[in-house]
């Protein structure tokens, strides 16, 4: 059985409540042999180290999202920042980003918290685990400040352009994030993916309980349905399931130091 590594899931999250130890359970049967959670705000933090603490193979980060940027993002940003200074251990910085999507009256609040969580990973070494909806360029724009050799990590959920994914690949300890989206009916990714990305620059990962891969799309996704999006990259890169799982865990690893 090929050994995964799912590098983004938010299994402490309420949709998980009524079955999160089958849900661990079907992801170790599935061949996921470890865990990477990106924490979400100031309320999620307990619950997820809770998780991390109980099980082996489960990784915690630290992170404030860019749609929990609100009004109060200060105090909810202190209060992240207080978890990282603790004597508890984060693997990454995440997740963390901008989200443009469905508002952007945050926009200036969300690039501040990005930018001073940018200098959290250069602080403490720690990779950065990024969410970038509808704000590319956006995103860029921020990046652009750092030296591109100084930072490393994942964009999480890539879906973009052949563009966008070459410009993204231009940061050499980055690696693009890929999950269930590759499997849509509709999606460009995998022609994204086969003409412009190559399998060295990328991880598996689930954004469960969000994302389901076909044949789950409209369900609850989980750790284990990870197989799914390895099956359609073998597909994609002509490369046997073996070598994706090879790959994309050495990959894994590698951007978060676990040798």
């Amino acid at each position: 059985m090929a050994h995964l590594i799912d590098t983004h899931t938010h299994l402490f999250v309420e949709e998980f409540d009524g079955d999160r130890e089958l849900a661990l359970i079907r992801a170790r049967e599935a061949g996921v042999t470890r865990l990477f959670m990106p924490n979400i705000d100031d309320a999620s933090v307990e619950q997820m180290l809770a998780l991390c603490d109980e099980h082996e193979g489960c990784y915690p980060m630290i992170g404030l999202h860019p749609t929990s940027v609100d009004a109060d993002w200060k105090i909810r940003l202190e209060r992240v920042e207080r978890w990282l200074h603790s004597d508890r251990r984060f693997y990454g910085i995440g997740e963390v980003g901008l989200d443009l999507y469905w508002d952007k009256t945050y926009l200036k609040e969300q690039v501040e918290v990005l930018h001073r969580q940018i200098e959290w990973a250069l602080t403490y070494g720690l990779p950065l685990v990024i969410h970038c909806r509808a704000a590319c360029s956006e995103l860029l724009e921020v990046l652009s400040r750092y030296d591109k050799k100084s930072l490393t990590g994942i964009f999480h959920s890539f879906t973009g352009t052949e563009e966008e994914g070459l410009r993204l690949l231009d940061y050499p300890g980055f690696m693009l994030g890929i999950n269930g989206v590759v499997t849509f009916k509709k999606s460009t990714l995998p022609a994204v993916l086969a003409s412009s990305v190559p399998l060295e620059r990328l991880v598996l990962e689930t954004d469960s309980p969000y994302l389901a891969p076909v044949p789950y799309r409209g369900k609850r996704n989980e750790s284990a349905f990870i197989v799914k999006v390895a099956e359609r990259l073998s597909e994609i890169y002509g490369v046997p399931m073996a070598g994706i799982a090879s790959v994309t865990s050495a990959n894994a690893l590698k951007v978060f130091k676990i040798y």
